[in-house]
C-alpha cells in the first residue's frame, strides 16, 4: 500500500463528522485527521487530539532568554568591565531586570514560532489529501475524515467497510 495515503470519508454535516470521528476513535483508529471548512465544536476531542509540548518549549525558551540576558549583563558589568558608578554594587540585579525580561520575551516568541513549525511538520506545501478530487470542497461545504494507512488497525477492506457504515456521502481513496 505504498501508493495509498489513506481512506477519506466525505460528510455533508458537521455533526455527522463528529459522530464518525468519535466512532472511529472508539474502534481504535488513532492515525486519522478531520477536515472542515469551519470550526466544529468537539471535533478535536472526538479524534483524540492530544495536548502539545509547545507551552513547555516556550517556557524553556523564555527562561533561557532571561538567564542569558542576566548572564550577559553580569559578565559585562561585574567581570569584563567593572565600573563603580555612584557606589552601586557591580551585580546590581534591579538594573538587569529590564534587559532580562526583554530577552525572555524575544527568545520565547522565537521559540514559539520555530517550535510551532517543527511540531506541525511545516512547511509542507503539499499534503496527500490534496490528491483526492473531492477534497477540493473541504474549504467550502464538505466535512472529511481521513484514516491513514499508517494506523495499526488499517486494513483497506475492513476500514472501507467501517467508513461506509458511518453513512458518509462517499468514501474516497487518497493516493500518495
Amino acid at each position: 500500500m505504498t501508493g495509498l495515503h489513506g481512506l477519506l470519508a466525505e460528510f455533508l454535516r458537521p455533526d455527522d463528522l463528529v459522530r464518525a470521528a468519535r466512532r472511529a476513535h472508539e474502534e481504535g483508529y488513532r492515525r486519522m485527521d478531520a477536515y472542515s471548512p469551519l470550526p466544529v465544536h468537539g471535533l478535536a476531542d472526538a479524534i483524540g487530539f492530544h495536548r502539545t509540548r509547545l507551552p513547555l518549549l516556550v517556557l524553556a525558551g523564555g527562561a533561557a532568554g532571561a538567564l542569558g540576558g542576566f548572564a550577559l549583563q553580569y559578565g559585562l558589568n561585574a567581570v569584563d568591565y567593572p565600573l563603580d558608578v555612584g557606589g552601586r554594587p557591580l551585580n546590581s540585579w534591579p538594573a538587569f531586570v529590564v534587559v532580562s525580561f526583554e530577552l525572555a520575551i524575544l527568545v520565547a516568541a522565537l521559540t514559539a514560532v520555530l517550535g510551532m513549525f517543527a511540531l506541525n511538520g511545516l512547511p509542507r506545501p503539499h499534503h496527500p489529501v490534496f490528491n483526492a478530487e473531492a477534497f477540493a470542497r473541504a474549504s467550502r461545504d464538505r466535512f472529511f475524515l481521513c484514516i491513514e494507512t499508517r494506523d495499526p488497525r488499517f486494513d483497506l477492506e475492513r476500514t472501507r467497510a467501517f467508513l461506509a457504515s458511518l453513512d458518509p456521502a462517499a468514501v474516497h481513496e487518497v493516493p500518495r
